[in-house]
């Protein structure tokens, strides 16, 4: 039976090729389908017409030749008459989508007892093309493009191919919240587009960091992007991972770049500026003070030496029109003093919206880096630096305290003033973000008999990886204790009270022991060593203000994030914060 079932099928193949055409025409409703319910080629319609009358069945097959689907069973089709139009929704037999690949049509010719395959194929695609954009010039270099550029030229956005049918999509990716600004047509059969850095009603973006986002549709329908969208429209993106391709445009008429270390006293500070080439005009002050100094250049550094012998943060402001960017600058006098005040240069890296390598997305420590800390800021100052380190260092330069000044990059790389010698480190911001080695640094300098007050919250929690080139990377999430063993809780809001309770070391002493009506507090849950040395709580018993022993040291926490704002007009605020002082000091 198998040898006449085979000769069979062999007379049957032969009897296909040599047959009287049946087929007198045949079309296809598209070239490719893609069933993947976006309304867009999702079904094949078939038509053909006979040369005699039969009674026919239709059905899909695969390059095999083995049936997918069948559409049509004992239709009877008169001679010289089309058939009324056939579908096909892209699903097999037990009604899942057919593998991207060629398909064909079979009819089968019930009467003359044969087949017939059309030659003629089509593909099923659900797979989207791929799009990717390549670069954004004119520009050159690994960076963004930025905008505006002092020639006036648009952006020039480069693809991977020649698009069909396509668009641009143009995102804001920071300052939050993320929102598409634009959309520009691709042109048929073209591998570029341009952008002027204008938004969808034609007025100037504002500066900010964007996200070139290409999109086409192949002959199937199917839509490709070159960065993937959510349900919203919105980019989509993974902790830690750069966006595909090289979509960023960096709209930054004027930027500055913070210092890494302080400079001496005495001696030139450079401060590096962007300004595309064009002349700007720059100031350096003191924190709240009119400018000492002023000048106008077109340089990308400007060199400038600020003036007085004691240790203070400068503000070097850089303008053009009506845009300014600003960048502390830290003076280190060339003494040496019982305290040294560290600047969270990290954290305010860590969190400037910029984006270092092109991607369209910026670079945080946040969404997993990494982190040039060689880079201009991204907005006109560090986040909260306005209500948290400028009201300290304003308030240790009103009282005319004498210091020495670093940052945390400074003691994680040991250049700058060190630890040793001092007796007190006074941590002016958040200190988010610390790599082990300033971590190991500053515990090591408590438990040998310091003294440590942290100004700032969510602080001394979290590492980060500091390579030689001054990139942060590998940012961990925080861990369950401090680097001195105590726990946290999460910041709590409401309308808090915080009163003085027990106090070994009268920390509260020139106090009325009340610190009030503070929206935010970040409460201690343990401490190190047992008991607190002294603690203010809120009125369901939060620890809020703590000093706790570590070792033969001391640690002084806030754990109010609106209490530096409160230095030059609350009492009890400048009572901690001077006899903070005293015990940083001795």
């Amino acid at each position: 039976m198998l040898v006449v079932a085979t000769g069979a099928a062999f007379f049957f193949a032969q009897k296909l090729k040599t047959a009287d055409p049946v087929l007198l025409s045949f079309r296809l409703g598209s070239e490719a389908i893609s069933p993947n319910g976006d309304g867009r080629f999702e079904r094949q319609r078939v038509t053909f017409r006979l040369k005699r009358s039969e009674l026919v069945d239709v059905a899909v097959v695969d390059q095999r030749g083995d049936s997918v689907r069948e559409i049509a069973s004992g239709i009877e089709l008169p001679a010289y008459r089309t058939i009324a139009p056939l579908t096909w929704n892209g699903r097999d037999a037990n009604g899942k989508i057919a593998a991207d690949g060629r398909y064909r049509i079979r009819v089968t010719l019930r009467r003359e007892g044969r087949s017939i395959v059309v030659p003629k194929s089509f593909r099923v695609d659900d797979t989207p093309p791929k799009i990717t954009v390549v670069s954004i010039g004119p520009g050159a270099g690994a960076g963004p493009e930025l905008l505006p550029r002092a020639d006036g030229q648009p952006a020039e956005i480069r693809l991977n191919s020649e698009a069909r049918e396509g668009r641009l999509l143009i995102f804001r990716t920071a300052p939050l919240p993320i929102e598409q600004v634009a959309e520009v047509p691709i042109a048929e059969g073209s591998d570029r587009a341009s952008w002027n850095g204008r938004d969808a009603d034609g007025r100037l973006v504002r500066p900010g960091t964007y996200l070139v986002v290409a999109q086409r549709r192949d002959a199937a329908g199917v839509l490709g992007s070159s960065v993937p969208l959510d349900s919203k429209g919105m980019p989509t993106t993974v902790y830690g991972k750069p966006l595909p391709g090289r979509g960023g445009i960096t709209v930054r008429p004027i930027a500055a770049q913070p210092p890494l270390l302080p400079t001496t006293a005495g001696s030139t500070a450079s401060v590096a500026v962007s300004a595309n080439g064009e002349r700007f005009s720059w100031t350096l002050s003191r924190l709240g003070e009119a400018a000492t100094q002023r000048g106008r250049s077109s340089a990308s550094a400007v060199r400038v030496k600020p003036r007085g012998k004691a240790s203070q943060l400068m503000l070097f402001t850089a303008k053009k029109g009506a845009l300014r960017a600003s960048v502390p600058v830290p003076v280190d006098d060339a003494g040496s003093h019982p305290v040294l005040v560290v600047l969270p240069l990290i954290t305010w890296q860590g969190r400037n919206p910029v984006d270092d390598d092109g991607d369209g997305e910026p670079n945080l420590l946040t969404t997993g880096g990494p982190v040039a800390l060689k880079r201009v800021l991204g907005t006109p100052l560090p986040a909260r630096f306005a209500v948290q380190e400028q009201p300290i260092m304003k308030w240790l330069a009103r009282n005319r305290y004498r210091y020495d000044l670093t940052t945390d990059y400074g003691l994680a790389s040991g250049r700058g003033p060190t630890l040793a010698g001092h007796s007190g480190v006074l941590l002016v911001g958040d200190t988010v973000w610390l790599p082990a080695a300033a971590a190991r640094k500053l515990r090591n300098f408590v438990t040998a008999g310091g003294t440590l007050v942290e100004a700032g919250t969510d602080s001394l929690l979290r590492s980060v990886t500091l390579t030689k080139r001054a990139n942060l990377v590998s940012p961990l999430p925080a861990a369950t204790a401090d680097i001195f063993g105590s726990t946290l809780e999460p910041p709590a809001g409401g309308d808090f009270d915080i009163t003085a309770g027990e106090d070994q070391i009268e920390l509260f002493k020139g106090t009325s022991g009340l610190f009030n009506n503070y929206d935010v507090i970040e409460a201690t849950k343990t401490v190190p060593q047992g008991k607190p040395l002294a603690s203010a709580v809120s009125g369901d018993g939060a620890i809020t203000i703590v000093a706790f022993r570590v070792g033969k040291g001391t640690v002084i926490r806030y754990g109010l994030p609106q209490l530096p704002s409160r230095l030059a007009t609350d009492p009890d605020v400048q009572g901690l914060m001077t006899r903070s002082w005293q015990l940083l000091s001795r």
